[in-house]
């Protein structure tokens, strides 16, 4: 039995890596994984902190399910016309490490899908990254919808809803590069629960 219902393939459109606390992450071509995350990337690590909003005591220390962060041009190109921008939003922008044409409902991946890349290199879906109020207030201030104004703080958080993104964590290091061929494994819960079960 499979745990996957369905597998296809998609493009790398582009890689990203940020370095600063901002949340731009600037395009580099190719990047190398490790199983603690992106090689000079900031949110490389086995661990994180908390954020605002999760189920934990202050100060506590978890796994770092956010090891890499994924958005689609699909996804992108709906949000920006959904917010009338005059140039869509990149993923450069959105802080992302990867961006990926051919991936129906990007965001919609379930946690425990794969992305295989031609050297091996392998990432897990963790969760959907919902958009954060800081951004949208950031996107406010930068971008500029085609009639020449600013939209409004909470436009992003809108109009990203649902079409954000992922985030999710190194399975097999390796290389990846703008333009590889990905393969896509979408894990089907339902019928690994049935397999169990059985």
């Amino acid at each position: 039995m499979s745990e996957y219902s369905k597998t296809f393939n998609a493009t790398l459109v582009s890689v990203h890596i940020g370095k600063t606390i901002e949340f731009i992450k600037d395009s580099i071509g190719t990047a190398q994984v490790e199983l603690d995350g992106f090689v000079g990337d900031k949110h490389r690590s086995y661990m994180r902190g908390i954020y605002e909003g999760e189920a934990y005591p202050p100060g506590t220390i978890r796994r770092n399910n956010r090891q890499w962060s994924a958005v689609s041009s699909e996804e992108l190109e709906m949000i920006s016309e959904s917010m009338d921008l005059a140039q869509n939003l990149t993923p450069r922008v959105l802080g992302a490490n990867l961006c990926f044409k051919g991936i129906p409902d990007l965001s919609q991946l379930p946690k425990g899908s794969k992305l295989t890349f031609p050297s091996g290199a392998t990432l897990i879906v963790e969760e959907y990254n919902p958009p954060c109020h800081d951004m949208s207030e950031e996107i406010s201030k930068t971008q500029k919808t085609k009639s020449g104004d600013y939209p409004g703080k909470l436009d992003f958080l809108k109009a990203a809803k649902k079409l954000r993104g992922l985030v999710g964590i190194v399975d097999v290091a390796g290389q990846i590069n703008e333009g590889d061929d990905v393969k896509v494994q979408v894990f089907d819960s339902d019928r690994m629960f049935k397999f169990l079960s059985s």
